[in-house]
């Protein structure tokens, strides 16, 4: 699309007043560079609304004068997907009501630009509990989760965002507003517009608010690492919790020894969980209604593992500081990876049964395309997704081994489509992804996806770039 002209611009600024909008380069300067590093943006304007009217009113403006518009949450994606080339930014940080809790309903609802965080608090605050959890909570925010259908740490018993919401309020590409803030579990009346918007990377409309689904607090939490010889094991102990704790794993969490190697290398205050330093390790944390039983469950698990030498070493948490310090080696490890100078990352998703297989295969097939490359491997195996990280070489030059990225990354996804897995589980496509895709994606369903976003989206003015 065209640049946007000076008098697009002109009324962009008048409907969003002088709060509303911004040219400055070091307010842009944050906005315009994702986490990786890997996409440096530009944009003729940053837009700020502070209410979703504002939202509407810049979105009519766009629309009538074919101006591309990206929107933004809390610039925590990791596909580019929330970085403007061109296009005019808009970000939802001011979006910041809690608009309404509902404890007998079980309901929150809040706008677009409340952190993760400060939803999970808002529900504390009324005895309940927003389940989502990911490493970027106090930065991520809800527009931004939903529009990329967050996973996280606790999918294997709650799921992904587009599970936990109940109704959304969105922008669409005319300007008009979609009020769908509803508290409703059941709501039988035909196409469910909500999950439509939920996970389109903001290309079908911008989320404006959301009604979140609540869930009881948790009486009891036990958290504890494990040592294992091999990603069997842990597809083996998964089950086991799973049935011990009568569904009440929160989390199951697969490290290999190289990533928690680099967070203790590189990340200050963290310790050696395990003195056995076993090859692989699994973060297990139950959750219960009662205040002793995950303990207990834990305890059950664990004892019956040992002595069926499934695992070779454990740690419990005596207390909440344990925890956060055995949670800070998983939630750290993209971190840790970062000052080795980058990689080929994969977030990819496999049947559970079919993790350790596919760990195996690609590792193969990586070390015969790139002798020596170190294989970091961390993740939800709790629900088949893994984060498989290839680093440079020790002592290779890091420019042309990222130069083969697209190369590489092609094998791993290859071997991903040969188990009916996906090549991205939870950070979406963006801009890394898109065209990728296309290949694993039948015509039927790429024809399908375009003649949705078509139908909402005409002149294609949101996320001109992504998704088909």
């Amino acid at each position: 699309m065209a640049a946007p002209s000076p008098q697009a611009i002109a009324e962009l600024k008048e409907a969003l007043g002088p709060e509303g909008w911004s040219e400055d380069a070091d307010t842009l300067a944050p906005h315009l560079r994702e986490w990786r590093d890997r996409w440096q943006g530009h944009t003729p304007l940053l837009l700020k609304p502070g209410s979703t009217a504002e939202v509407a009113a810049a979105v009519a403006i766009c629309a009538r004068h074919g101006v591309a518009i990206t929107p933004q949450g809390g610039n925590t994606g990791l596909v580019g997907g929330q970085i403007p080339m061109g296009e005019v930014l808009l970000s939802t940080k001011r979006l910041r009501a809690i608009r309404d809790v509902s404890p007998l309903d079980d309901a929150l609802t809040v706008e677009a630009g409340v952190t993760l965080y400060e939803a999970q608090q808002a529900a504390l605050a009324v005895d309940r509990r927003f389940p989502l959890g990911l490493a970027s909570e106090g930065t991520a925010t809800i527009g931004g989760v939903l529009s990329t259908n967050a996973g996280g740490t606790s999918v294997v018993r709650y799921g992904m965002a587009r599970d936990l919401v109940l109704g959304v309020e969105a922008v669409l590409a005319d300007g008009r507003v979609f009020n769908g803030l509803k508290r409703l579990r059941k709501d039988n009346t035909g196409y469910d517009l909500k999950q439509l918007l939920i996970g389109a990377e903001g290309t079908l409309g911008i989320i404006t608010a959301a009604t979140l689904k609540l869930s009881p607090v948790l009486r009891g939490r036990a958290t504890a690492i494990v040592g294992l010889e091999t990603p069997e094991q842990a597809i083996t102990l998964l089950a086991r919790a799973k049935a011990e704790s009568g569904g009440g794993v929160e989390a199951f969490e697969l490290m290999k020894r190289l990533g928690t190697e680099l967070v203790l290398r590189w990340i200050p205050d963290t310790r050696e969980p395990l003195e056995s330093m076993p090859p692989w390790s699994v973060l297990i944390e139950l959750g219960s209604g009662s205040p002793d039983e995950a303990g207990k469950a834990l305890e059950r698990l664990l004892a019956q593992a040992f002595e069926d030498r499934l695992i070779t070493d454990a740690a419990i948490a005596a207390n909440e500081t344990q925890a956060a310090a055995l949670w800070r080696l998983r939630e750290e490890q993209s971190a840790g990876l970062k000052p080795e100078g980058g990689g080929w990352k994969h977030d990819v998703s496999v049947p559970v049964s079919r993790i350790a297989d596919f760990i195996e295969e690609a590792s193969a097939a990586v070390d015969s395309f790139e002798p020596g490359a170190r294989i970091s491997v961390f993740g939800h195996v709790g629900d088949g997704n893994l984060h498989y990280d290839v680093l440079c070489p020790e002592g290779a030059d890091l420019k042309p081994f990222l130069s083969r990225w697209t190369e590489g990354s092609r094998i791993v996804h290859d071997i991903v489509a040969r188990y009916d897995g996906s090549i991205s589980a939870e950070h979406g496509l963006g801009r890394l992804k898109t065209d990728e895709a296309r290949g694993y994606k039948s015509d039927v369903e790429i024809d399908t996806l375009k003649a949705i976003r078509k139908a909402l989206d005409p002149h294609g003015i949101f996320n001109p770039a992504i998704l088909f």
